[in-house]
C-alpha cells in the first residue's frame, strides 16, 4: 500500500532533550529515515515527568519551532508539531497546564505507563482526565509487563474512554515474537487505534511505520490498515476519534493429560 500520508504521533526526534536524539544532526538524520518511510508529518513527543527527563510545554514548543526552521532550511520534507509523552503520576492534574496534547485544544494526550506494571490510580486518573476534556491514549500498551501478563487490563481502560497506540516495531517484530504476538492480538481486538513509530536514534528503534501498516493491511485488510493511519490525522487535528467494536480476550484454554 501506498499512503499519500503517514502521521506518526509518537516520536522521539527533537535533539538533546531526552534519550531520543543526543544533538541536531542526529535528529535531522531521523527525519531523513522518516521521510524514506514514507512519514510526513510527525508529533515530537519528549519524555514529561519520568524518572529521568522533565520538558516544560514552552520549552519543547520552542525546540520544536527551531527544529523546523532547520528542516526547512535543508528541504528537509517534513512537517513537525510539539508535544510529550506525559508519564502517568498522581500530580498530573496540578501539572495539567504544563501537559501537551497530541492537538492543540489538548483533546487527546499520550500517556505512559511505567514498563513494569500499571499504577493502581491509573483507571481514576483516566477518568479525571476526561473531566478535564482530555482523551488519554496509552503508549505501547504491548510492552507493559502488566498488561502483558492479562490483555484485558487494556480492555477495561478502552472501557472507559481511553484509546491506545501500538508501537509499529512491536508489530513487525522488533522486540521479539512475545511482543509481536500481543501486538496481533490487540490489533486483531480493536484494543488499539493507532500505530507510531516511538522512533529513536537507539538501535533497533527506527522508523517501519510503512512495513507496520502494509503487515496489518495484510492481516486484516487494506480498510484497517487505512483507519490507522486516518485515527492518526484525526488526532492530530482534534477531530473525533473513538474506540469500536473492541471485544475481550479470551484466555487459551489448559488441557491437562491424565
Amino acid at each position: 500500500m501506498n499512503f499519500e500520508k503517514i502521521v506518526d504521533l509518537h516520536c522521539h526526534i527533537l535533539p538533546g532533550i531526552d534519550d531520543g536524539s543526543p544533538d541536531l544532526e542526529h535528529s535531522l538524520q531521523l527525519a531523513q529515515e522518516a521521510v524514506a518511510d514514507g512519514v510526513t508529518h510527525i508529533l515530537a513527543t519528549p519524555h514529561h515527568l519520568d524518572r529521568n527527563y522533565t520538558n516544560h510545554a514552552k520549552d519543547v514548543i520552542r525546540i520544536a519551532d527551531e527544529f523546523q526552521a532547520e528542516l526547512d532550511k535543508r528541504e528537509i520534507k517534513l512537517t513537525v508539531f510539539p508535544s510529550q509523552e506525559v508519564h502517568i503520576n498522581g500530580e498530573l492534574l496540578n501539572r495539567y497546564d504544563d501537559l501537551l496534547g497530541i492537538d492543540e485544544d489538548k483533546r487527546y494526550m499520550l500517556l505512559e505507563f511505567p514498563h513494569d506494571g500499571v499504577p493502581r490510580y491509573a483507571e481514576n486518573m483516566i477518568f479525571n482526565l476526561k473531566k478535564m476534556g482530555t482523551i488519554p491514549v496509552i503508549v505501547h500498551p504491548e510492552r507493559n509487563h502488566e498488561i502483558q501478563n492479562n490483555l484485558n487490563m487494556l480492555y477495561d481502560f478502552i472501557k472507559a474512554g481511553a484509546l491506545a497506540q501500538v508501537t509499529a516495531t512491536s508489530y513487525v517484530g522488533g522486540f521479539g515474537s512475545h511482543v509481536a504476538e500481543i501486538s496481533h492480538t490487540l490489533v486483531e481486538h480493536n484494543l488499539v487505534q493507532i500505530v507510531a513509530s516511538d522512533a529513536h536514534t537507539l538501535k533497533g528503534r527506527k522508523f517501519v511505520l510503512s512495513e507496520a501498516l502494509n503487515q496489518i493491511a495484510k492481516d486484516f485488510g487494506e480498510q484497517k490498515a487505512i483507519q490507522f493511519e486516518k485515527n492518526a490525522e484525526n488526532l492530530i487535528n482534534g477531530e473525533y476519534v473513538v474506540a469500536r467494536d473492541y471485544t475481550p480476550i479470551q484466555k487459551k484454554k489448559k488441557f491437562w493429560f491424565f
